[in-house]
């Protein structure tokens, strides 16, 4: 079968990882269970969003794959008593809703209708299922997978909305380059997009551009905390970096009026996080306070990596507001 068709069954499928209950936690780290520093980096954000749509009365808070909601409760636990009870989060996931759960946060398998406030995708994008393309000498092939053992074989060229969506975003040159279709992650950004009434919606992942395309894909398997091979038989999760320049693209058209491409460093940078260290009098003064602040310097650096967490990309597109100042710059 595509790959498409094997990530849907393998990750959505009746038995398969998400729709069994399978937490990220369990199998790979992210920034919500990095550290709390991250949910609070966010809470800002909706306070900068909530300002821009003039206080409204009911302001919606949704996290779009939403794991086991850690996030969404997070901010909503450290939201302002004032702000708290104006907010309505919602959590949109596949997976069973978490019996600890706060009864306040509604848990939905689609996003509402008509979003006024934020969105929050996090490594949402990248576990939407996709074909596989690989190039001959004969032109592209879609790449068919035995989900039993991950074995894969060549079989018939790409419908045309594929091959377009190649051509713009991620052309392939020679034999043997391989390219992820991100089309159905577009569709599903727009989609994000359109329901937006106001406010910003911000989708953070693994990504790539145009010009940093990997040239043999960057299809993974995790399970347990490591990388292992992709095979679609519902034993580990399946993942591909994004091309969120293309989602991007998707969201303008479906009505985004403002848009930032940066990267979580710079991102959570604008927002406060800093990684710096306490000073070394602060031990002597309140021994303490130096020990907390160095934690919380420590979670902060390890979520402004670079070469980690800090280097996931995020394409924030707003709705009838300017883009937040941390995301303008």
């Amino acid at each position: 079968m595509t790959w498409r068709t094997a990530m849907q069954q393998a990750l959505y499928g009746e038995g398969g990882f998400y729709s069994r209950g399978e937490r990220p936690a369990a199998h790979f780290r992210t920034s919500v269970h990095a550290s709390p520093r991250y949910a609070e980096a966010l809470l800002r954000l909706l306070v900068q969003v909530d300002e821009a749509l003039g206080r409204p009365s009911r302001l919606d808070l949704v996290d779009i794959g939403a794991g086991c909601g850690g996030l969404i409760a997070q901010i909503t636990e450290a939201a302002d008593p004032a702000l708290a009870a104006r907010l309505n989060p919602v959590a949109v996931e596949l997976a069973p809703r978490p019996p600890a759960l706060a009864d306040r946060i509604a848990w939905r398998t689609e996003p509402p209708e008509t979003i006024t406030g934020l969105v929050i995708a996090n490594e949402w994008l990248d576990n939407i299922p996709l074909d596989v393309v690989e190039m001959t000498g004969d032109g592209p092939r879609t790449v068919l997978v035995d989900p039993a053992t991950g074995a894969e074989r060549l079989g018939p060229a790409p419908c045309a909305e594929d091959l377009e969506w190649l051509r713009r975003w991620w052309p392939l040159r020679d034999p043997g380059d391989r390219a992820e279709v991100g089309r159905p992650r577009c569709a599903a950004w727009a989609s994000v997009v359109r329901r937006l009434a106001g406010g910003l919606a911000v989708a953070v992942d693994y990504c790539h551009t145009r010009d940093t395309r990997p040239p043999c894909g960057s299809l993974t398997g995790y399970r347990d905390g490591h990388a292992v091979p992709p095979v679609p038989d519902g034993s580990c999760d399946i993942t591909a970096h994004v091309a969120l320049d293309a989602c991007a693209a998707g969201g303008s058209a479906a009505g985004a009026t403002a848009t930032a491409l940066t990267t979580q460093r710079r991102a959570l940078r604008a927002l406060g996080l800093t990684g710096a260290r306490p000073p070394i009098t602060l031990a002597h003064r309140d021994p303490r306070a130096y020990v907390a602040a160095l934690r919380r310097a420590g979670e902060e650096a390890e979520l402004i990596d670079p070469t980690g967490l800090g280097g996931f990309g995020w394409l924030a597109q707003t709705k009838h507001i300017p883009l937040p100042a941390p995301l303008a710059n």
